[in-house]
Formats: structure tokens, C-alpha cells, sequence
């Protein structure tokens, strides 16, 4: 369910709607029985863009020639990063930070890196496509891709839920992995919707798929199964909307059928 703590106009005309990949993170939001509340519609509006883009980037970085490495081999395109003793990417000084994330797709072929690295990847061009650029050089000029290693401007949370949307990364933990093979102890994922998760290294599957690629990981004689863990990782969604490109007026597409809706003072409300 949705709150919206400003007024926000409903659009039960055929004339407005949004993009088919945006009403379905609308769609889950608003299916969802947790509540989600925003100071603004505009608030609201961004966080449906940039779960959007979230998937698209997962979908991207899984076409790509990217390749799953653990940190001693990571790779990178040397025009842009510098790739330090731990196998970390740090920005060089002479590009800036939108060039280095977009390499990352055009010469994907020259990037090798492990799967948190792949969803920190995909937070960061997500970001890009929905914020000024300017203001994405300013906010991450000093950009360090490792590991779990983000800027603080990228608001990068973990917190306890089972209800997760488009654009949720999660992880799959992997109780007894090989010890030979430690990279597959779990596996970081971004669900795209429709029951399918990314994950680096892994590709796109279904929940069962990915537990099941991580099962073949595991040392001899394990009898535990991997498990998806009630854990969420998302941006902060609401601290980067100030920085957003422009939008235009957004009201909420409806259907009176599928949709109820309704006010208190001055919140919006809109649930199944």
C-alpha cells in the first residue's frame, strides 16, 4: 500500500500512463502489504523511475561480456579506474564518475569482478539514468568500486523483510560451500520481477535456480541447502530524489476496477 503525505492528483482517464515497465513497480507497491509512505508525490515518482532503471541495469550488466572474477583476478579498462592491490576499482582523476560507470557497459569485455561488486555496479548506473549528471560527478567523484565499499551519497541500506520489490537487491546464503571455493559461500541478486533474480556470476534465474547453482557449490557431504535470507539492500531512494532530472506532472494512473483510493487530511492512500 501507498501513502502519500501531500496531495497528489488520481488520473482515471485513458490519457496518462505510465510506462509499461514502470506501472508494474507501481503495480507492486501498491499490491504490496507493507506500507510505503513518501513526503511527495515526487518522492513516489522517483522511486518507481529508479527501480525501473534498477532492472534494466541488472538486465544490462547480464548481457554484457562482464565477467565473474573473485578479487585476486578482478579486472577493468585502465582509461578510467585503477585497480588497487586489494582488486578494488578506484576512479581516476582525469574522468569523471558518469564516463567510468558507462564504460563499464560499452567495454564490458575489459571488466571481470564478483557479485557484490555487480550489484554496487548496478545501483551506480541505475542512479545515473535518473539524476542530473552533474550532480551524479559531484555526489561520487571519488568513486571506489569494491566489495560492499559504496560512496555514503549512494545510501546503501540492509535492513529485515521478507517483502521485496523490482529493484530489491537480496542474498542468498550458502551454508556449506566448498571452502576451496569461498566466492560461493552466497550470492548477491537484484530481482527483476516476475519470480526472476541477476546475480553476478550466475545469470538470471529463477529462486529455485539460483539455490540450486549454489547447491552444486558446496563441499562434500553437505546436507544443508542454500536459502534465501529475509533481508533487503536498496539505496536510499528518497535523499537521491532531490537530485533527480526533471519529471513531468505525475498522477497516478488508476484503474477503478483493480485500485482503492482515498484520502485522510492530507494523505493519499492507494491499495488493492
Amino acid at each position: 500500500m501507498i501513502r502519500v503525505l501531500s496531495p497528489i492528483n488520481f488520473d482515471v482517464s485513458s490519457s496518462f500512463s505510465l510506462p509499461a515497465s514502470e506501472q508494474r513497480i507501481l503495480d507492486a507497491l501498491v499490491s504490496s502489504p507493507k506500507l510505503y509512505t513518501y513526503a511527495n508525490k515526487h518522492q513516489l515518482r522517483f522511486e518507481i523511475a529508479l527501480r525501473d532503471r534498477i532492472v534494466r541495469a541488472a538486465g544490462e550488466l547480464a548481457k554484457s561480456r562482464a565477467r565473474f572474477a573473485i578479487f585476486r583476478f578482478s579486472r577493468c579498462n585502465s582509461d578510467f579506474w585503477t585497480r588497487d592491490e586489494r582488486g578494488g576499482f578506484r576512479l581516476r582523476p582525469d574522468v569523471t564518475a558518469s564516463e567510468a560507470i558507462q564504460d563499464i557497459f560499452v567495454h564490458s569485455e575489459r571488466y571481470a569482478f564478483e557479485c557484490a561488486t555487480a550489484i554496487v555496479i548496478v545501483f551506480y548506473k541505475a542512479v545515473l539514468d535518473v539524476i542530473d549528471p552533474a550532480a551524479f560527478n559531484r555526489l561520487f567523484a571519488d568513486l571506489l568500486l569494491y566489495d560492499w565499499h559504496t560512496d555514503r551519497d549512494l545510501g546503501i541500506q540492509t535492513k529485515k523483510d521478507e517483502h521485496f520489490l523490482p529493484g530489491d537487491c537480496l542474498y542468498f546464503k550458502n551454508p556449506e560451500f566448498d571452502p576451496l571455493t569461498p566466492q560461493w559461500q552466497g550470492e548477491n541478486a537484484i530481482y527483476l520481477g516476475d519470480g526472476f533474480f541477476y546475480g553476478h556470476g550466475i545469470g538470471i534465474q529463477t529462486k529455485e535456480g539460483i539455490i540450486a547453482a549454489l547447491n552444486r557449490k558446496r563441499k562434500r557431504g553437505a546436507t544443508k541447502s542454500a536459502y534465501l535470507l529475509p533481508d533487503i539492500t536498496q539505496v536510499d531512494f528518497a535523499y537521491l530524489s532531490q537530485f533527480a532530472r526533471g519529471f513531468d506532472e505525475f498522477r497516478l494512473p488508476i484503474r477503478r476496477s483493480s485500485f482503492i483510493f482515498g484520502t485522510l487530511g492530507s494523505a493519499a492512500f492507494l491499495h488493492r
